[in-house]
């Protein structure tokens, strides 16, 4: 069962709130408004429903409520609107207050992981906990955002098909090394069907305006501001390397570390479960603990 919730973010943007819960249960009790609290923050380009097989099972036990950020998934998409990363954290931040969650604990994939830890350093009366997926502290740098402007380019929209969006994503697309159906799984994900066929539901340029605010520039200050406890998790295929996630875990005051074998950077998508085993006891021991 899943319910929308709208809330309101800064500046006035809409944003969808989606609330995972479990049909009725007498044993175990299923997860009420006084359950301990989840937010899900996907990243950029994602939406609230790649958060789907997680907030399923963290509903059996906690409420968990997976956000459509600014721009993204049914969430507004203003052209006037800011994309900067304080605009994103005070979304996140007015979700936790509008949707009575906090303090919670904080799931972020990339983008949406730089914002949890950029709010729980900012705000660490909302934030109980935060596990970051598969994103960087260090500085990406011009080279990235060029490399990003030419791929936008090079998508052959609008899809035909979403057989079409899967297979450039899992097998064409010359970002892949090696045929990933996850992968072309997860943009099938975030398309919809135009009069010309299929094309994203977000608007590629206010991605790279996005993308931008935070590419230029290393994050490890506000990773060091994060006294609640911490979990990075990576996967040995993704973009965080085994070196950087370890500093990040050495950063934090309370850090942890994971890692999820066989996952590349859709670590939640590749591999669900182990992606479970990986963060669960994490969970238990801060919601519950």
């Amino acid at each position: 069962m899943v319910r929308r919730i709208d809330v309101r973010g800064t500046g006035g943007v809409r944003l969808a709130a989606w609330e995972f819960a479990d049909p009725p249960k007498t044993d175990p009790p299923r997860a009420s408004e006084e359950s301990p609290g989840v937010l899900l923050l996907h990243g950029l380009m994602g939406r609230a429903s790649h958060w789907a097989s997680t907030a399923r099972w963290l509903s059996e036990r906690h409420r968990a409520v997976a956000l459509d950020q600014r721009g993204h998934g049914q969430s507004d998409k203003p052209p006037e609107a800011e994309y900067t990363r304080e605009a994103y954290v005070e979304d996140a931040e007015a979700a936790l207050e509008q949707l009575g969650l906090a303090p919670a604990v904080l799931i972020g994939h990339a983008m949406g992981a730089l914002t949890a830890w950029q709010l729980a350093a900012k705000r660490p009366d909302l934030v109980r906990g935060v596990i970051i997926c598969d994103m960087r502290a260090s500085a990406l740098g011009a080279a990235s955002q060029r490399e990003w402007e030419d791929w936008f380019k090079a998508w052959p929209v609008p899809f035909a098909t979403l057989a079409d969006v899967r297979k450039w994503f899992g097998e064409d697309d010359p970002w892949v090394e090696r045929p990933n159906p996850s992968r072309g799984e997860f943009y099938a994900e975030v398309m919809h069907e135009s009069p010309e066929g299929w094309r994203p539901v977000f608007e590629p340029e206010q991605m790279l305006k996005s993308r931008q605010t935070w590419v230029y520039d290393a994050h490890w200050e506000e990773l060091a501001q994060v006294r609640c406890p911490a979990l990075v998790v990576r996967g040995l295929d993704g973009e965080l390397g085994r070196a950087e996630s370890q500093e990040m875990v050495r950063v934090l005051p309370r850090g942890q570390y994971a890692e999820v074998a066989d996952a590349g950077h859709l670590v939640h998508y590749d591999q669900p479960d182990a992606w479970r085993a990986a963060i669960e006891p994490f969970l238990d021991g801060v919601l519950t603990g």
